[in-house]
C-alpha cells in the first residue's frame, strides 16, 4: 500500500501553517517536498513529524540559520549525531535560562498585583512604595 499524500494546502492545514510558509521552509532548506510524475508537490506522513519538531525546535528560541545547519547536519548521517546532540543541548539551556527569567517576571507581576490588592484592603499602609514592599522579600532570602 502506497504512503499518503498530501498536497500543499492539506499538509499546511495538518501542521498549522501557511502554504506560503511551507514554500519559505522548502525555500530555506528546512523541509523537502517531494513531486509527483506532474511535478506538483506533496508531502506524507513523515514530513508532518519532521515539521512538527522544526516547530519544536523554533519554538524553543532557534534561530532560522541554527535550523539550517540542523538539517544539513541531520541530511549528513549519523557522524553528525555529536555534533547535533550538542546543538539541542545550547538550545535546551537556552531555553531553560529564557524561563527562568520569565519566572523572575511573573514573581515581580506577583508582588505587584498583591501590593495593589494590599493596598485596596488597607493591609499595606498608604505610605509603603512597592520598592519598599520589595524589599521585605529580598530582606527574608538573606
Amino acid at each position: 500500500m502506497a504512503e499518503k499524500r498530501y498536497r500543499i494546502g492539506d499538509f499546511a492545514k495538518l501542521v498549522g501553517l501557511s502554504t506560503y510558509t511551507l514554500r519559505y521552509y522548502e525555500e530555506q532548506g528546512l523541509i523537502v517536498a517531494q513531486r509527483d510524475e506532474n511535478g506538483v508537490r506533496f508531502y506524507t506522513e513523515e514530513d508532518i513529524r519532521w515539521v512538527g519538531f522544526i516547530l519544536h525546535l523554533k519554538g524553543t528560541g532557534m534561530r532560522l540559520n541554527e535550523l539550517k545547519r540542523y538539517v544539513k547536519l541531520r541530511a549528513m548521517g549519523d557522524t553528525t549525531i555529536t555534533e547535533r546532540r550538542e546543538m539541542l543541548q545550547k538550545v535546551r539551556d537556552n531555553a531553560e535560562a529564557d524561563i527562568a527569567e520569565l519566572q523572575m517576571h511573573l514573581q515581580v507581576l506577583g508582588h505587584k498585583i498583591d501590593w495593589y490588592d494590599g493596598k485596596v484592603d488597607h493591609t499595606i499602609a498608604d505610605s509603603e512604595s512597592f520598592h519598599d514592599y520589595l524589599q521585605r522579600f529580598n530582606d527574608e532570602k538573606g
